[in-house]
């Protein structure tokens, strides 16, 4: 098996230079294209033939086990080396050519995400300890991409950045407009459109931790009579909104649930209505999701290509009036996380084991060179049922959000000059 592993390293890295310890202490060198070099250690031989036979389960599984472990390095540097490659290598490799061909016989099956099935795949990752997050995300829990105008945002002002964003988008252009979150997290969304813009925002989610926490943060700001949160699929909502939005739901909906959704969206938004969708797309086309990815992280989930999308939101009645491709930002959001999950890991060891520690690094390391090695990026599809929702051209969205970026930082100086003051 030794072999066979050491022949399919050779055909994979086409990019870096990779170097592994045997389990003997031998040490072999696999190198392509100039690029960044990493060194992993195989601790346990039974790997090898996993490595061999799933190459794209065993490499995190095997690192969860410790039975993978980079040297003078971390699983970042492991996972640049080997996802920079294999988009240009995987057709020469039949393990993984067998996998894909697998994944996509079978995806519509493992994404036929029905209300129960929804709810489960929902609480196997966001039903986790509520302090786990606020250990690596920013102070008001944004668990999807930060905006990043310039380039160099602390994770707190990315993720301010990407609210406004997201609401200058959404033409919040009077007070008390009826608002639906598809998908509200743990409710820092709909708190802020209900704070910041006056709305009336109603949050559906289906985790129950995110419903007790969004519930606990409206009464704790005073915003119990302007946001209500529920434990609801998006399909069972029937009522008509002004505005709906949804950031970092659609990933979990699935291709063959794309018609109800946006039949959803469609029903519940009313004809002068607006909406914005945010998710995860591929700008090479349909795929499959990571083997490892679906079973140990987001079971039922995917990041779909935009022809995917467009088809289905085509045949619901809906326009789409506005879209925007948001590159490497979700790559620095990523780095954020990455960075403070490692600083708290001690305390996240504590609520879990160093196992679920290393399912986490492997997740988060992954998912962020998916996006600056691979194909990942981030879609927002403005959507209406009229043409004439929105106005014709993009001004009142850059206009509303220097407004409310200039509004944060009048109030946010006067606190900040209190702190000083404090502090002297």
């Amino acid at each position: 098996m030794r072999i066979l592993l050491d022949n399919l390293l050779k055909r994979l890295v086409a990019h870096g230079d990779l170097s592994v310890i045997w389990p003997d202490g031998a040490i072999s060198h696999y190198a392509g294209r100039p690029g960044r070099a990493a060194t992993l250690a195989i601790r346990d031989p039974a790997i090898i033939r996993r490595l061999v036979t799933d190459p794209a389960m065993a490499l995190g599984e095997g690192y969860m086990e410790g039975a993978l472990d980079p040297v003078d390095g971390s699983i970042y540097d492991v996972l640049h080396v080997l996802l920079s490659s294999v988009q240009e290598s995987e057709g020469r490799i039949p393990a993984l050519r067998l996998r894909n061909a697998f994944g996509r016989a079978f995806r519509p099956l493992a994404q036929l995400n029905n209300a129960r099935r929804s709810k489960r795949n929902v609480a196997h990752h966001y039903d986790l300890n509520g302090r786990l997050y606020a250990l690596f995300l920013d102070r008001d829990r944004q668990y999807s991409c930060g905006y990043f105008p310039r380039g160099d945002e602390t994770i707190d002002e990315a993720q301010a950045a990407k609210k406004r964003h997201i609401a200058s988008k959404l033409l919040l252009d009077r007070p008390d407009l009826e608002v639906l979150d598809i998908g509200c997290g743990w409710g820092g969304m709909a708190l802020t459109l209900a704070r910041d813009y006056g709305a009336r925002v109603t949050g559906i989610t289906l985790s129950e931790e995110q419903l007790a926490e969004a519930r606990r943060r409206a009464e704790a700001e005073g915003l119990a009579d302007r946001v209500s949160f529920e434990l609801m699929d998006y399909r069972a909502m029937t009522r008509e909104f002004d505005r709906i939005v949804s950031v970092g739901m659609f990933e979990h909906v699935g291709v063959p649930n794309y018609p109800s959704f946006f039949a959803t969206v469609q029903r519940c938004l009313k004809p002068d209505g607006v909406a914005l969708l945010h998710a995860i797309g591929r700008f090479d086309g349909p795929d499959v999701t990571s083997p490892w990815l679906a079973k140990y992280i987001f079971p039922g989930g995917y990041s779909p290509s935009l022809s995917e999308v467009f088809a289905p939101l085509e045949r619901s009645g809906l326009r789409s009036t506005d879209i925007e491709i948001l590159r490497l930002h979700y790559a620095k959001t990523l780095a954020h996380w990455r960075k403070r999950f490692a600083a708290n890991r001690d305390a996240i060891a504590s609520l879990y084991d160093e196992r679920f520690c290393r399912m986490f690094e492997f997740y988060l390391a992954g998912s962020q060179l998916a996006f600056e090695v691979q194909d990942h990026m981030v879609f927002q599809i403005q959507l209406a049922r009229r043409q004439d929702a929105a106005p014709l051209t993009r001004d009142y969205m850059i206009d509303a959000e220097r407004a409310a970026q200039s509004l944060s930082r009048s109030i946010s100086a006067p606190h900040a000059a209190s702190l000083r003051s404090t502090a002297s």
